[in-house]
């Protein structure tokens, strides 16, 4: 598919993503990828900020050495390793309230009804 088409798949809905303190890696690359592209809302705290990809060499005298392989960078080249991402809207949410915390404007002052899927035949 070229980047002029477009996938009639994808429903075009406003998507938020939930991030805190404790969000970190790849998924932090996730909410990353879809606030450069503008495709999402991201809410909540800033992430953890683990922008580093590493392994343990161990040593022939029993100790280790850890080496970083990799580092993750957003699609717009930022560098997230120990800053995380900046949330769009900043708002703390207890986890017993998860979604209740969203502010409504980001759905255009609507709530979605929860909608049953139901795999199979």
């Amino acid at each position: 598919m070229d980047a002029e088409e477009t996938d009639e798949s994808i429903p075009d809905v406003p998507l938020v993503l939930l991030v805190d303190k404790n969000t970190a890696s790849a998924a932090e690359v996730f909410a990353a990828a879809l606030q450069d592209n503008g495709r999402a809302q991201i809410v909540g705290e800033q992430t953890y900020g683990k922008g580093l990809v590493q392994t343990i060499a161990r040593l022939q005298d029993g100790s280790a050495l850890v080496v970083t392989v990799a580092t993750y960078k957003t699609p717009l080249d930022r560098n997230i390793n120990q800053i995380g991402i900046q949330p769009d809207v900043r708002v703390s949410c207890k986890v017993a309230e998860d979604v209740k915390c969203v502010p409504l404007q980001l759905f255009g002052g609507k709530i979605f009804k929860p909608v049953d899927v139901k795999i199979g035949t």
